[in-house]
């Protein structure tokens, strides 16, 4: 029988490959040198809720503009609630930071106060989310960059999963290394937008407003809306510019990843995320009015557009005017800086997913693969498995913002609700303690404060988000939240299966060997050597007779060396190999069910990938077969080939 040969030679191979693309492996007591300070912990964590305010004004201007202009008047009272809300949930989460400063956010405030119940369901939530904002974050920016380069509009998909690569591999490479190449576009980004709306303020205090190309043009109503209808149509306009706080999270589940000390780090981190992000929400939405930027989601209801007139983004349109016009250094600033926070707004969920990923299968509800950190320090399968999804959905959606934005910020809320409400748990139980502060009632009230209005919030994303494509995430939250409780039952079987027993385990009476051999060389040799070793109670050598010839040869090479096993040939009719030998064991298994029966397997170990393909591989098959036979244990016998360039390979 023709042994299986491993190729050990496979992880050589792909060694080289791996340095240069991830840099060589850290050790673990280096894990100090990659926390994070203030000014880097800024756009690793904070890229997603910054680059929203690329779109959150637009998404409330196109809902509202459902209606027609006049309905806009409405837009300064529904972006005021916004920044409201955030601000509610910036002071919240701040305070999540001190009082779990081991990280995992909504999940870990859940799990400690709710229940594990209520925190699966937020951990469902958020890895959901994570999902949906890389995959409308590089959608949004790689949109950006097509209307700069119309020419790539028919590869958008492939342009949006590269993107997702290069981001998974930056964040591969490690987390202060990925901080240090996003630090640039995002400060970048916040530069060029400030700067936008301090020159567009001057204008509007110097009597010269800057007035947007589409002005002049009109929007004709989607339909007649009065009454009730203009209270929905602004609750939608609400819950489309609440995607501005879509990443506020990520900062409390990542306080493990900021220098010391932490919780104050990631709390000041939060606020000037908080600060800026009001600032730049703020400043572009009385830019867009005062500019009168019109728009809509069907460029056919544009009155006096001239034909074949392509709408610019909102932010794109403000840039245009403020800066004097679509040729201008500050426009090309603002669009440059814009598509690339647009796209590293991803890396907030490469950061946020594998950290919550890590205390799930820490916690036995994922697999526990992703509790463990590569080599470099990051919780590697977690960014890989994050990308692939991200990409998966790019491909559904066809790198569609318009559709993907739909699905948003539904998870988002659920978590907010669900962290604050914990939050209030907590901060009840503490203030029973002796060493109850003041300080702890003013805690306990935003968190308060925080649950109800992230709690009526959701209740408005669901209402008016559901029949436009929210449902599937609706259905995606309780598949992830059972898919969870599945694998955490999982484990806990097989917890249970594996624990030793009163007595411990009975020495078996008798150990039945078996070597393998398809021809009779050093390996084959070198097995039945450390067979003969063990001291089984009987050992054999088989081998399958799928060329009679060959069959013969090898029982008379093996009388004349006098071998002092005994070689048992099984036929093989239809030539094949698995079968006989695994009818064999099941013989022995059969007459002796007590008994243990080892199957020694010679392997050869090659140097080449290559080689692989060049030798028959059916005592791997033979074994997977095994590995399922009660009774049965499978012993690997390697022999290094003079390919693998181990010291004494290939020698006797």
């Amino acid at each position: 029988m023709t042994a299986g040969r491993r190729l050990a030679g496979g992880v050589k191979v792909l060694e080289l490959p791996k340095r240069l693309l991830v840099g060589r492996p850290l050790r673990s007591e280096r894990l100090g040198e990659t926390l994070l300070p203030k000014r880097l912990a800024l756009p690793v964590f904070c890229s997603d809720p910054l680059s929203s305010n690329a779109y959150a004004t637009e998404e409330i201007l196109l809902m509202l503009s459902l209606g027609g202009l006049a309905l806009l008047q409405l837009a300064p009272w529904v972006a005021a609630v916004v920044v409201a809300l955030l601000i509610v949930v910036v002071a919240s989460y701040r305070q999540t930071c001190y009082a779990y400063p081991s990280g995992g956010g909504a999940y870990a405030v859940s799990r400690a106060n709710l229940g594990r119940n209520a925190s699966l369901v937020a951990a469902s939530a958020l890895l959901v989310d994570y999902v949906l904002t890389v995959a409308v974050s590089v959608a949004a920016g790689v949109q950006n960059i097509v209307s700069a380069v119309p020419v790539l509009a028919p590869h958008a998909v492939a342009v949006s999963i590269g993107m997702i690569a290069v981001l998974a591999w930056m964040n591969l490479r490690g987390v202060k290394e990925s901080g240090t190449a996003f630090a640039v576009p995002t400060y970048g980004f916040i530069a060029a937008v400030l700067v936008m709306i301090v020159v567009g303020f001057v204008r509007i205090l110097t009597g010269a407003p800057a007035q947007a190309e589409s002005a002049p043009y009109g929007v004709v109503p989607a339909s007649h809306v009065t009454g009730l209808a203009v209270v929905l149509l602004a609750m939608r306009a609400f819950a489309s510019g609440c995607t501005a706080l879509t990443g506020v999270e990520a900062v409390s589940n990542g306080v493990p990843n900021f220098r010391r000390p932490k919780s104050r780090n990631a709390a000041d981190t939060l606020a000037i995320m908080g600060g800026v992000t009001v600032a730049m929400f703020a400043g572009i939405t009385v830019l867009a009015l005062t500019s009168h930027v019109h728009l809509s989601d069907n460029p056919a209801r544009l009155t006096g557009a001239p034909a074949g007139y392509q709408q610019r983004t909102v932010i794109a349109q403000v840039a245009g005017a403020v800066f004097g016009g679509y040729h201008s250094i500050g426009f090309f600033a603002v669009q440059t800086f814009t598509a690339a926070i647009l796209v590293l707004a991803a890396n907030t969920a490469f950061n946020g997913f594998p950290i919550l990923a890590s205390l799930l299968g820490h916690d036995g509800f994922l697999p526990r693969q992703f509790s463990r950190r590569g080599d470099r320090l990051v919780f590697s399968n977690g960014i890989v498995i994050l990308a692939a999804l991200a990409g998966v959905l790019i491909w559904v959606f066809q790198a569609s913002t318009t559709r993907l934005i739909q699905l948003y910020i539904i998870g988002v809320f659920v978590s907010f609700t669900l962290s604050q409400a914990g939050m209030v748990v907590h901060w009840t139980r503490s203030l029973r303690e002796p060493s109850a502060t003041v300080s702890m009632h003013r805690s306990r009230a935003i968190n308060a404060f925080g649950a109800v209005f992230t709690a009526v919030v959701l209740v408005i994303v669901l209402i008016t988000k559901f029949t436009h494509g929210a449902w599937i995430v609706v259905l995606a939250m309780p598949a992830v939240f059972l898919l969870m409780k599945g694998i955490r039952r999982d484990y806990d079987r097989v917890e249970a299966e594996l624990r030793p027993r009163p007595g411990g385990v009975a020495l078996p009476p008798r150990v039945f060997a078996i070597v393998l051999v398809s021809k009779l060389h050093t390996p084959t040799l070198r097995a039945l050597a450390y067979a003969r070793a063990t001291r089984p109670t009987t050992l054999t050598a088989i081998t399958v007779a799928t060329d009679q010839d060959a069959s013969d040869a090898l029982l008379r090479e093996w009388s004349e060396r006098a071998i002092p096993v005994p070689l048992k040939v099984l036929h093989s009719p239809y030539r094949d190999v698995t079968g006989p030998v695994l009818e064999y064991v099941k013989d022995i298994r059969r007459g002796s069910p007590r008994d243990l029966v080892a199957v020694f397997i010679p392997e050869y170990v090659v140097g080449h990938w290559w080689e692989a393909f060049l030798h028959n591989q059916s005592a791997l098959r033979l074994k997977a077969h095994l590995l399922f036979q009660t009774g049965v244990m499978v012993i690997n016998v390697p022999w290094q080939l003079a390919s693998t360039g181990e010291p004494g390979a290939g020698a006797p």
